[in-house]
């Protein structure tokens, strides 16, 4: 059985190669893979080869490892020595010197942007260090495609304690004790949830995974799924036996390719080991799993939408009562948990309730996984105890703000979400304490921003998404939003007018209250957490039609500070449409009524010559400047 996990938390490190063969495990999470982690394995195994260490050194492929701004990456199992940012004619050199001289490649480790410091061992790493895995214990460690090592780490142990040694209403108890709450969005408590379906009278039940993850910037979910499907796999089992299932579905979008053909892998291996089936485990308890792939609604995350999908129908949400523990798939009871929470509960049945009930707080127990993206030094994905703070999240772990810059807000909860200011950077991450900020814990995306973000262009930016993926099934959402993002718009394009905020407020209100499900109820809140923190940047759009974020293209100019061009030509070259012109070795000048504010002669410009201005004002000084 897995031991329970110690206190400073779960390591990182790899799985060791078999018959005490040392290992080299190669990133093939999803980033991984599109960098480019792929060539870099079979460089890895046609390297080992030639130097005749074969016998001695595998190569196999990992889940996503978490430090996806560092892929391509590999670690070797000598220490578990993490080599980040690999390229193909580096591999030659961890060969040579590592694998065959026993000597780690120095130049080739990881460098803490903090500090400087050179650091091998993966374990030391700050962004791991401030962990505590438990959804993620076998992401980054295992191969996803073997079942033969997550059976090593102690796989499918706790489904068979839970079928042959527990009764039902034994695992609903220890999921209640748990404190587990789903961490689809809602928080719901998981153990209630199940103790509903299984209290729903009839013969025929389904289970659910909804896997149908579509939050911008959230990739947590996708992780699991294709890092270590057989979690998922069997929470699904020891699910269907809490709640009386003998059926089930795995509804992933089809964007998600990776994660498809490795739960494929895992439900084809499971059932030629007796593992999943009509005799599950030799106990007696029939079991089957399907995988429905979604065609990439946002709304079918909402459980009656994604059930109407599955039974082949248009994904829209209903009416609720009937919940789908009482009437849901093809009518019949149905229980539905998203990734994450399949994934924590084969740890809390093998580990006790008591062990995962002591991380977090006194409201929500247990880990949340979060992918951290936007304006972050440690873009990636991360678990941590629930009721740490937001600080604790993005600084201790996501390494604070890139290129120096200051931090401003975070994202949370993807486009349902809402935007917490740096002010409430010690807010805990809990449910209750991030809905008093306006924000929710949604699946767990998080966009950080700095202050070259416009947090009015934001906003619109979230509400553009949410108003194309509006199913349209209620007038308020298809239409409200839409009008609400007209209003946004014209903000942005320096038409706001007087009036503009305090509509925003009053039509949000009337969405959340009278929209027909979450897509709709959450879709305001972008825009109102952002008029409550940010409310003056709303007004310096409206009133003085500018930009303090330099952000919002019809706001701004990009000019030619005369005092500090060189006239080395750079901007001028890189001009799409000839807007920069000038001599050589003389000031240059931009052509506002050319340009088409593409940034391409700022990122040029070697001499911080290029400047964006914004405010009428302050453009014609610029502008004027430019010409003396």
């Amino acid at each position: 059985m897995p031991e329970t996990i110690p206190a400073e938390g779960v390591k990182v490190g790899v799985s060791a190669g078999a018959n005490g063969r040392r290992r080299v495990s190669v990133c093939a999470g999803t980033a991984c893979v599109f960098a480019g982690s792929l060539k870099i394995h079979d460089a890895f195994v046609a390297e080992i080869t030639e130097a005749g260490l074969q016998d001695q050194v595998e190569v196999s492929i990992i889940g996503c490892h978490g430090l996806c701004s560092q892929g391509p990456l590999a670690v070797v199992s000598d220490g578990d020595t993490y080599y980040p940012r690999l390229k193909l004619k580096d591999v030659k050199a961890v060969v040579e010197e590592h694998l065959a001289g026993g000597r780690v490649v120095e130049k080739l480790l990881y460098v803490d942007p903090a500090t400087g410091e050179r650091i091998a061992c993966s374990h030391d790493i700050p962004f791991y260090k401030a962990q505590r895995r438990i959804a993620l214990r076998d992401v980054g460690v295992i191969n996803p495609e073997s079942l033969d090592e997550y059976l090593a780490r102690g796989g499918y142990e706790a489904a068979r304690k839970a079928l042959t040694t527990m009764t039902s209403e034994q695992i609903i108890e220890e999921m209640l004790d748990s404190g587990l709450r789903g961490r689809g969005g809602a928080g719901f408590p998981t153990g209630m949830k199940w103790k509903f379906a299984a209290a729903s009278p009839g013969e025929t039940k389904y289970i659910i995974c909804n896997g149908d993850e579509g939050d911008p910037g959230a990739f947590m979910d996708a992780s699991i799924m294709d890092g270590d499907p057989h979690a998922v796999l069997e929470g699904m089992l020891i699910g269907s036996y809490a709640i009386g299932a003998h059926d089930g579905y795995i509804y992933v979008r089809a964007e998600y390719p990776l994660a498809v053909k490795r739960l494929r892998m895992a439900i084809k291996a499971a059932e030629e080991r007796g593992l999943l089936g009509d005799d599950a485990l030799g106990s007696g308890w029939a079991f089957h799993l399907k995988i429905k792939e979604g065609a990439g609604a946002f709304v079918c995350g909402e459980e009656t939408a994604l059930i109407a999908s599955i039974e082949g129908k248009r994904g829209m949400p209903r009416t609720r009562p009937p919940f789908p523990a009482v009437s849901g798939l093809w009518g019949k009871p149905t229980n539905i948990n998203n990734v994450e929470t399949w994934a924590n509960v084969p740890w809390i049945i093998a580990n006790g309730a008591a062990a995962y009930a002591a991380y977090g707080n006194d409201t929500c127990k247990g880990t949340k996984a979060f992918s951290l993206a936007g304006k972050i030094v440690n873009g990636g994905l991360a678990e941590v105890p629930m009721g740490s703070t937001l600080r604790h999240v993005i600084f201790d772990v996501g390494g604070g703000i890139k290129d120096g810059k200051t931090f401003k807000a975070v994202q949370l909860g993807g486009p349902s979400g809402g935007c917490v200011p740096a002010h409430l950077l010690d807010t805990p991450v809990d449910y209750e304490s991030l809905a008093a900020t306006g924000a929710i814990v949604g699946s767990g995306g998080m966009v950080v921003a700095d202050d070259t973000t416009c947090m009015v262009d934001l906003a619109r930016y979230f509400l553009q998404f949410t108003q194309n993926e509006s199913c349209g099934k209620c007038v308020p959402c298809r239409l409200g939003t839409k009008r609400m993002l007209e209003i946004l718009t014209r903000i942005t394009e320096g038409n706001g007018e007087e009036g503009d905020v305090e509509r925003l407020e009053s039509m949000a209100v009337n969405i959340k209250k009278t929209s027909l499900c979450g897509l709709g109820q959450t879709a305001p809140n972008p825009v109102l957490t952002t008029i409550r923190y940010f409310r003056e940047e709303y007004r310096q759009h409206i009133d003085e039609h500018r930009c303090p974020a330099l952000s919002c293209e019809a706001l701004v100019a990009y000019v030619v500070d005369p005092d500090a061009c060189t006239g080395c030509t750079l901007c001028a070259k890189k001009c799409p449409v000839d807007a920069a012109t000038g001599t050589k070795k003389a000031p240059h000048v931009i052509d506002q009524a050319l340009c088409i504010r593409c940034d391409a002669c700022r990122a040029a410009c070697k001499f911080d010559a290029v400047k964006v201005v914004s405010g009428p004002d302050e453009i014609a000084a610029a502008v004027r400047a430019q010409h003396t």
